[in-house]
């Protein structure tokens, strides 16, 4: 009886000094964390809809505990711009990422770094792009010259059953490619086919895989239950095509390329006596984080706004039409026809703002304890921030909050609104840098789309649901759609 006693009592102040708030300043807990795992199982389900219930009852911000670590959850564009802007010189380092454990290189390219490593990194990369064209008409012209590859093969599909996503995840991806590692791939190549398939199969653990962070002998268990194994097979993969690339890069045997241009830079750099972090591991992770970056966001984006495109047929007649008014069928849009094709561009924001593939945006941490709305935010917490609870604000949107309108996106003298919450990008200084890459790329794609096709549902009795699969980034339920091309 007394052993049975004193492990009660152990037991009992175990649990006391556990659910003990270690700090009365932390922003509130939704439920009590568990003793050693914390909330841990709360973020297997949906988080989509976790965060929602949560904010009900929290208000904007709120904290988890996974293991001893701490994340706080941002809600609302206000509280969000607060701490990445206004404070966003103390929250705007990056945290360890599941990339970081299963590659082994920690805190190194251009997303996941941090401080004057962060810098360079950035500068550096953002320069090179620059150099490519990121920003003016000679990477719309890249684009477009992969658009016409993918149009081709759009067109040998028409009339049947189809499902465009993995055709549309390579040719996005050969963009990126082109620039960094100055060439295209055939849509056959079986080894790029790969390489893309690792980039979906990694991004698809990345939330699972999320869990080693907090705890880390996790991925110690037997088994594997975390996918820790499968996503080092896939990194390692993808290094290795990247270590190709390079070797290839300084054979000679491409052209000028975002490789060629680092390394450049590297021993320009080195040969000066410069101290810099520039070498040939930042070399690889930026290619990673750059293919990545390239590849899934806008080519899933795409994936979304063709199936819209069934759920609401008036708005692709409403876009085609004004295709054939400013842009005809003769000639192929251009983005100097941009401008004129609001309506267009409104169904791309609204697609973004409705789809909102990067629902809880990339995990940022700070350096030191930060006060936010009166709460402290610990050294080295992961600070996340809800863009869901930004798109989906009917204060903000209206009360059709979780209707596609693309129409809420234009004013009453027919001009295109640029709402200061529409951030699909990020914002502050981690903003996404391939913003302007992503935006041509949509615009191109989609309007060269529909001005060749009409996308109609497989059977328009059933069409093919709007659920979605979360993780990292939110993806559409795999869906089949028939092309028909459009006459005259």
């Amino acid at each position: 009886m007394d052993l049975v006693l004193i492990l009660a009592t152990v037991t009992l102040l175990s649990l006391y000094f556990w659910l003990k708030r270690e700090d009365r300043r932390l922003p509130p807990y939704p439920v009590m964390p568990l003793p050693i795992v914390g909330h841990m199982f709360e973020l297997t389900s949906d988080l989509r809809s976790k965060f929602k219930q949560w904010r009900a009852k929290c208000g904007n911000i709120f904290c988890l505990k996974i293991g001893s670590k701490f994340m706080v959850v941002l809600n609302g564009y206000d509280l969000i711009k607060e701490a990445f802007v206004q404070k966003g010189d103390v929250l705007s380092d990056r945290p360890l990422t599941p990339l970081d454990l299963v590659s082994g290189l920690h805190h190194y390219g251009i997303v996941t770094s941090s401080g004057k490593v962060w810098k360079e990194q950035r500068a550096v990369g953002l320069q090179i792009l620059r150099n490519f064209g990121l920003g003016n008409n000679i990477l719309a012209d890249k684009i477009q010259n992969e658009i016409s590859y993918y149009i081709e093969h759009l067109s040998e599909n028409t009339g049947k059953p189809v499902d465009i996503h993995l055709i549309t995840y390579v040719s996005t991806s050969n963009i990126i490619c082109s620039i960094l590692f100055g060439h295209r791939f055939e849509y056959t190549d079986q080894l790029f086919q790969k390489v893309v398939t690792n980039v979906s199969l990694f991004l698809g653990n990345f939330h699972i895989n999320s869990a080693i962070l907090f705890i880390p002998p996790l991925r110690h268990l037997p088994g594997d239950l975390f996918r820790v194994k499968e996503s080092e097979k896939v990194v390692k993969e993808m290094f290795q095509f990247f270590d190709s690339c390079i070797e290839k890069c300084r054979k000679g045997e491409t052209g000028e390329c975002f490789i060629s241009e680092y390394l450049k830079e590297q021993d320009k750099r080195v040969n000066s006596g410069i101290e810099t972090s520039l070498d040939e591991t930042h070399l690889k992770r930026n290619l990673f984080d750059l293919f990545l970056a390239g590849t899934d966001t806008t080519s899933n984006t795409i994936y979304w706004f063709v199936l819209y495109m069934l759920h609401y047929p008036d708005v692709q007649k409403k876009i085609f039409d004004e295709i054939n008014e400013h842009v005809g069928t003769d000639r192929v849009p251009n983005i100097l026809d941009k401008q004129n094709l609001t309506y267009l561009n409104a169904a791309i924001m609204e697609t973004q703002r409705i789809s909102s593939t990067v629902a809880n945006g990339l995990a940022h941490t700070c350096p030191r304890d930060v006060i936010l709305r009166g709460y402290t935010i610990p050294k080295g917490t992961f600070v996340l921030p809800s863009v869901d609870s930004v798109f989906y604000d009917e204060n903000i949107w209206g009360k059709d909050v979780m209707t596609f309108r693309p129409d809420r996106l234009i004013n009453q003298d027919g001009e295109l609104l640029n709402p200061e919450e529409f951030i699909p990008f990020g914002l502050g200084r981690r903003i996404c840098l391939g913003k302007a890459m992503a935006n041509v790329e949509l615009f191109l794609y989609l309007a060269n789309m529909l001005q060749k096709f009409e996308f109609q549902p497989v059977d328009p009795a059933q069409l093919p649901t709007l659920n979605y699969v979360f993780g990292q980034v939110v993806y559409p339920t795999k869906y089949q759609l028939l092309i028909k091309p459009r006459v005259g």
